[in-house]
């Protein structure tokens, strides 16, 4: 089950039987410290999704034509549908990650058996892969600053888990 930030913290030292302290508190710290920029780019992406799709997928299949050309993965209107569905899903399920400030989320709803699907159904790791790094890098123009680095880290757990 996915969870915030705050409630990670809770359940792992209530488990252990002890008081929040230290680093325990620090990560709470940090979790409310970096909220206003987290929630500044989940208010961007969800305000902006379209259009940072579109230029994600333009940036994509720029950088990869092949992908578009007869034998490609994403030749054919119901393959590039599928390819821009799950770039959305993605996108999406990054802007929840976000708020809770907790990449469970993504392990949960995205990652957990992705890549073996994907595998068995001959899809390009590494252009799902980019195709998750063009979005990082446009979300990241958009929201700029702080919640830029904050995207980050999701858009690259995102890439590393398909990696």
């Amino acid at each position: 089950m996915a969870i915030d930030a705050v409630t990670r913290v809770i359940n792992r030292t209530d488990s252990q039987g002890k008081y929040a302290l230290g680093a325990d508190l620090d990560e709470i710290a940090n979790f409310f410290s970096s909220g206003e920029a987290r929630i500044k780019a989940a208010s961007t992406i969800s305000a902006n999704a379209s259009a940072i799709l579109r230029q994600s997928v333009s940036r994509l299949f720029s950088d990869q034509p092949d992908l578009l050309s007869p034998g490609g993965y994403s030749y054919t209107s119901r393959r590039y549908a599928a390819c821009v569905r799950d770039m959305e899903y993605f996108l999406r399920y990054t802007s929840y990650a976000l708020v809770a400030g907790d990449t469970s989320i993504l392990d949960e709803r995205v990652l957990n058996g992705l890549k073996e699907t994907y595998t068995s159904l001959g899809v390009p790791i590494g252009s799902t892969v980019s195709g998750i790094v063009a979005m990082k890098s446009v979300v990241a123009e958009m929201v700029g600053g702080e919640a830029a680095q904050q995207t980050n880290r999701f858009f690259d757990h995102l890439a590393q888990g398909l990696s």
